[in-house]
């Protein structure tokens, strides 16, 4: 069977470049306002997207005011979204960190219900500092139990769903029967860290249960990807960290019994567009012009747990010294090796680095025609570094458009992506497998 390649909206209200919001070609209405997600939102399903992607934050922004930012929360969105939209999948992110199990099945059960089967859940271990103080905690949760917890977390949210099968709904007023209650069996789920009883108050879901996404690049979160993840997005600035990723990742599933099939990898790419390449250029160098060193600095020392970086000079070429040990980050442990790796290889000064990343934040960026565009996307897609992409576009709406309008169909003519939806379901546009809703045996006292 021919692979198909998958293609989902990273959606970021005014585009994924730290100045984007201060462009000309900006979307200008607020961040708060769901006309912008829904215009942005039906951009991709008319180009037959898989998906559309909220990320989340799980604290104020800390920028001076300099950025665009207000994070509304991903599943009221994703609610109102589902109702305006009709076959594109609605993924939305929620800390394993610091959620509870119960509230979150029921939470995405509802909204895999009430938009037919497109949900997919973005499992994050939440890396940002000072979140735990948001939720009560004297400190952060170190890097290596958040793991722990999250798989417990997603154990216990697997057995929750699977705890009430949709075949158990009879519904049958002639014989006064709605329910099978032997079809409904509590979870009794009791890990070293998380507990829940069950069973849950929502029946199975369209599509025997949301779409499992993960993101982590550390080698825990690889091979967390490798048991529970069905799409991942990750973040490469080459085709050869992406292909190493690919099939490492994939090759750990194997482990778990997976096919290489069963994940779909997608790593984000940042595409500014013109008709030609000097054209395209531009946009990056009138986005990099309203960047703020500030701001980028500010960005930067957060990956790195807040190490200060204030005083690197800006325009030496950066040395190994000048970054903490990447590996005692408590952060974003992976991206932040990946940005020192990428820095001292290529002999970025501190201030090239924060431009670079402004772009994209440690994703593919590049700058050219739609052909240009196209041929990246074939030779990742072709050459073992992708499964497709999750399309971040610098300025909302106007890159993104010509994304949709000018690159999906030079992929089209190139028998690459779909001509329109082949089923209703998120499961069904990455084409995945079906999922049994039988009782598994979870972790009990």
């Amino acid at each position: 069977m021919a692979r198909n390649l998958h293609l989902n909206l990273f959606l970021m209200p005014r585009g994924h470049h730290e100045a984007a919001w201060r462009h000309p070609e900006a979307a200008r209405r607020r961040l708060t306002d769901l006309e912008l997600y829904v215009e942005a939102a039906e951009i991709a399903e008319a180009a037959k997207f898989d998906a559309v992607f909220l990320a989340d934050a799980l604290v104020a922004p800390n920028n001076g005011g300099l950025v665009a930012n207000v994070a509304l929360e991903p599943l009221t969105l994703l609610s109102a979204l589902a109702a305006r939209t009709r076959r594109i999948g609605l993924i939305g992110t929620a800390s394993t960190t610091y959620s509870l199990p119960y509230t979150l099945a029921r939470q995405f059960a509802s909204l895999d219900h009430l938009s037919g089967g497109r949900a997919g859940w973005n499992i994050v271990t939440s890396w940002l500092p000072q979140a735990g103080a948001n939720y009560g905690l004297a400190e952060d949760v170190a890097h290596a139990d958040r793991y722990a917890i999250a798989e417990e977390f997603v154990e216990a949210v697997d057995a929750l769903w699977r705890s009430f099968p949709a075949d158990a709904v009879i519904d049958d007023p002639e014989s006064g029967r709605y329910l099978d209650p032997a079809r409904v069996v509590p979870a009794n789920y009791a890990g070293e860290r998380i507990r829940t009883r069950g069973p849950l108050n929502v029946s199975g879901s369209p599509q025997g249960r949301p779409v499992y996404v993960q993101a982590g690049q550390s080698d825990t979160g690889r091979a967390f990807a490798a048991r529970w993840a069905e799409a991942i997005f990750t973040a490469h600035m080459t085709k050869e960290s992406a292909r190493s990723f690919y099939g490492d990742v994939k090759g750990r599933a194997a482990a778990f019994g997976r096919r290489r099939e069963d994940i779909v990898v997608l790593p984000g790419i940042s595409a500014a567009i013109g008709s030609t390449t000097a054209e395209a250029e531009r946009v990056w160098e009138e986005l990099d012009a309203l960047t703020s060193t500030e701001i980028g600095l500010s960005r930067l020392s957060a990956r790195f747990g807040g190490h200060d970086f204030s005083g690197v000079p800006l325009d030496r070429p950066l040395t190994a010294g000048d970054f903490p040990d990447p590996e005692k980050v408590e952060a974003s442990k992976s991206r932040a090796m990946g940005y020192a790796e990428v820095a001292l290889r290529d002999g970025l000064s501190l201030r090239q680095l924060l431009r670079k990343l402004a772009g994209a934040r440690g994703h593919f960026t590049i700058a050219g025609t739609p052909e240009a565009v196209a041929d990246v996307v074939e030779d990742w897609f072709r050459n073992g570094a992708a499964d497709g992409f999750n399309v971040m576009p610098p300025v909302m709406h106007g890159q993104f458009r010509l994304f949709a309008e000018e690159v999906v169909p030079i992929l089209r003519r190139r028998g690459l992506f779909r001509h329109d939806y082949e089923g209703t379901t998120l499961r069904s546009h990455f084409g995945l497998g079906e999922v049994s809703q039988q009782p598994t045996l979870a972790r009990s006292a």
